[in-house]
């Protein structure tokens, strides 16, 4: 595939840390021009020195994409740097776990700026170079979308609704020739799970070695996921290969959904 990604320009917010970041990675040793976008001014040089060494150096963009204005710095300097856009992923987004009768306003409110409207923000944005590409925006959802939890309910309805805004947004994507589908990956072992796992410990009196347990013993699942497995989803989503997948939600799981859909 590295010849098909070779001068694309691929932006991914969220791209300093576990699956952004290895997201990145993986379309950057494709041949893609990467742009990772976060918060952490440190966390994202650390990522572009790692990213740097399998491929372009990226472009690397330190904004609060909570914001209008954050999300608007992201597209004014791709923009003016590159003025294209082929391939979008957003995977910024870090809701917090906890007891639903605890958790106040102000959560609900960070998680739906970051991980949703921080989304639907870019996609707006960047629409008009992604119709110009004929590109592609891979949504990193997740599992809860599909099996909500009570522990994570600010999350479950959050990436619900960021695949139904995905759904809706195919259906413009179908006639700009922009693809646009959405990956729910389960329990997966990066910063932020573990994070996680320490917010439901507090919520629920078990042991953070527990809860990783029971995250696997549960659904049956051999493993944790790793951020790899999300990449090379990613990566297939954004090519060629996949100009007939429009408008589609996947698992990846390891099965940990057990509904039809």
């Amino acid at each position: 595939m590295s010849s098909e990604f070779a001068n694309k320009v691929a932006v991914i917010s969220g791209g300093s840390r576990g699956i952004g970041r290895e997201i990145a990675l993986e379309l950057a040793r494709a041949g893609a021009q990467t742009v990772i976008v976060s918060s952490s001014a440190d966390n994202l040089a650390a990522a572009a020195k790692t990213i740097a060494v399998g491929g372009p150096a990226p472009l690397a963009i330190a904004a609060d994409l909570r914001t209008l204005e954050g999300c608007q710095q992201v597209s004014d300097k791709v923009r003016d740097r590159f003025n294209r856009c082929d391939i979008l992923v957003c995977s910024a987004g870090a809701t917090r776990a906890g007891n639903f009768v605890d958790l106040p306003d102000q959560a609900w409110i960070d998680g739906y700026a970051l991980k949703l409207f921080g989304c639907v923000r870019l996609c707006r944005l960047f629409w008009p170079m992604l119709k110009a590409a004929q590109g592609f925006v891979v949504n990193i959802g997740g599992g809860a979308a599909r099996s909500p939890g009570a522990d994570f309910s600010i999350g479950a309805s959050v990436n619900a609704a960021m695949g139904n805004f995905s759904k809706a947004l195919s259906q413009l994507g179908k006639r700009d020739g922009v693809n646009v589908n959405v990956i729910h990956p389960g329990a997966t072992e990066t910063e932020r799970f573990y994070q996680l796992l320490e917010q439901r410990s507090q919520a629920s009196g078990k042991s953070v070695e527990q809860l990783t347990q029971e995250a696997t013993a549960k659904d049956g699942l051999r493993r944790l996921g790793k951020p790899g497995d999300i990449a090379a989803l990613a990566l297939f989503l954004c090519s060629d290969k996949a100009r007939h997948i429009q408008g589609t939600a996947i698992a990846v799981d390891g099965g940990t959904t057990i509904g039809y859909y």
